[in-house]
């Protein structure tokens, strides 16, 4: 473990954005569906929304998942690297 003291700026703003970064990459993955749920039953797409397949709302939460999930990687990169 590094101490604190020893961590440098930067090295702490990139700790305070992957905290941020897997947040959202937790609430992100809680809003898909699942069996029978997720945005589209919550905001009122029910059953017709679901039977026509993804909505452009669920594609756009796709995408975005896909986005945070690909920042969560870097910035998980990043710290490995700069905290050897």
């Amino acid at each position: 473990m590094v101490p604190l003291a020893a961590i440098s700026a930067l090295t702490l703003a990139v700790i305070v954005v992957h905290v941020a970064v897997s947040l959202a990459l937790v609430l992100l993955i809680l809003l898909h569906s699942g069996r029978g749920g997720g945005l589209s039953d919550m905001l009122g797409g029910g059953m017709g929304a679901s039977a026509a397949g993804s909505t452009v709302m669920e594609r756009n939460l796709d995408r975005l998942t896909v986005m945070v999930a690909i920042m969560f990687a870097f910035t998980s990169t990043v710290l490995v690297i700069r905290l050897q």
